[in-house]
């Protein structure tokens, strides 16, 4: 049986962002926005080069909630996000996790979901996610 996940549990995954992945989900999402693929457009915005997609950069929730913690057999009931400061690639993040709330009755948890900038520690995307699973809460 899988250990059960209870409030105050935390889980941490670094990654990073590469232009050729950014290519690919506005390729499959249709959000083809320059400030995303295009770095002479996105030199004249306040950013000064591309950003990556908001939902791509939060989609390391998806990831790490349907395939690690708590994995196989999470339904992923809601996703809230605030984006609080741009995205780049090539710059390493830390997607944090952190259990609030568990119903064990009803097999839910409730999940503080942060990205941070590695290197200066700013939280760039922040939110929550309800999550169930039967077996791991």
């Amino acid at each position: 049986m899988m250990e059960k996940i209870k409030q105050g549990d935390t889980y941490e995954l670094k990654t990073s962002f590469t232009q050729e992945q950014v290519n690919a989900f506005a390729d499959c999402s249709l959000d083809n926005n320059p400030i995303h693929i295009n770095p002479e457009y996105a030199a004249k915005t306040p950013f000064g080069k591309p950003i990556v997609h908001g939902f791509f950069a939060g989609a390391v929730f998806s990831r790490v909630f349907g395939t690690i913690w708590p994995g196989e057999g999470t339904i992923y009931m809601s996703q809230q996000m605030s984006f609080r400061s741009p995205v780049f690639v090539g710059r390493n993040y830390v997607a944090k996790f952190e259990v609030i709330e568990v119903n064990e009755e009803k097999h839910r948890g409730l999940i503080r979901t942060t990205l941070t900038d590695e290197e200066t520690g700013k939280e760039v995307i922040t939110g929550e996610a309800k999550l169930m699973h039967t077996d791991r809460f």
